[in-house]
């Protein structure tokens, strides 16, 4: 039992502050982000090489959105409605109740019901992940590239550590970490939900939430409105606020797929 506990933690806490201590020494104690950006900067014509891109710009920040934004609206709608069909009682609706089984309303209403806990752990995740994207953005105060005197703005580049205030906002820069990547990985508590029900495809879930994440963020870094390291980052912090949100709504028993219930440990035959 404790060797699948600290497997649990390590997995879901170790591996992610292993990456964050990586991004922090690979990036933001050398240059390896200005390098970056520097490649995709036009010197002679001082803009990055999508900069003004107007398609590009739809397709990849715009319309790209509608993912996330739905989802959420989705969710909310679904758990507003959960609460609808516990309302209706065979003794006084009796007519209203048979039109909907009629209609298979009543089987909509009834898997709502069923799935209210995930309806409310994807708003609340997407809430708590935006709130905590929000505090870091506004209490480090780092300013997007095209916004430096590195390519043609007025503001000073500074790392996010340099700024960090715990209490108070630390300026009018608001790039770290990159929001738009964070609207990707945002789609990582379906991953949670699919790991709730042991659903054989939740890692292929979890893959294809990450790479829209990095899909969304990289996009903005060929803009100049974004560091690469900024997508990482914003991965790292929705992470941890999907996983901590992730327990307090389900609790390891449910996330963890090698959890063994103690009594059914105590019960299970010995082998030799």
């Amino acid at each position: 039992m404790n060797h699948t506990r600290y497997r649990f933690y390590l997995i879901n806490i170790g591996i992610p502050l292993l990456i964050a201590l990586g991004l922090f020494l690979a990036f933001d104690l050398t240059n390896l982000d200005v390098l970056i950006s520097d490649a995709l900067y036009n010197t002679t014509t001082h803009e990055f090489v999508l900069g003004h891109n107007k398609l590009f710009e739809n397709f990849t920040h715009r319309w790209a959105r509608i993912i996330p934004n739905w989802t959420g609206e989705a969710a909310m709608i679904g758990a507003f409605l959960s609460f609808v069909w516990p309302l209706f009682r065979a003794d006084k609706h009796a007519s209203i109740i048979a039109w909907m089984e009629r209609t298979r309303v009543a089987q909509f209403l009834q898997f709502l019901t069923r799935h209210r806990r995930d309806l409310l752990f994807v708003v609340v995740s997407f809430a708590v992940t935006t709130g905590f994207i929000h505090y870091f953005k506004s209490h480090t105060s780092v300013f997007c590239p095209v916004e430096t005197t590195l390519y043609g703005g007025i503001e000073e580049k500074r790392e996010w550590f340099e700024n960090f205030n715990l209490l108070h906002e630390a300026g009018k820069g608001r790039c770290w970490p990159g929001g738009h990547a964070s609207g990707g990985f945002t789609m990582m508590a379906l991953y949670f939900v699919a790991l709730r029900y042991r659903w054989r495809h939740a890692k292929a879930v979890l893959v294809a939430t990450l790479l829209l994440g990095f899909f969304y963020g990289t996009t903005r870094i060929f803009q100049g409105w974004h560091f690469m390291s900024h997508t990482p980052w914003a991965g790292v912090i929705v992470w941890f606020s999907m996983f901590f949100t992730a327990m307090a709504f389900y609790g390891r028993a449910r996330l963890d797929p090698d959890y063994v219930a103690p009594d059914r440990a105590r019960t299970a035959p010995a082998t030799t």
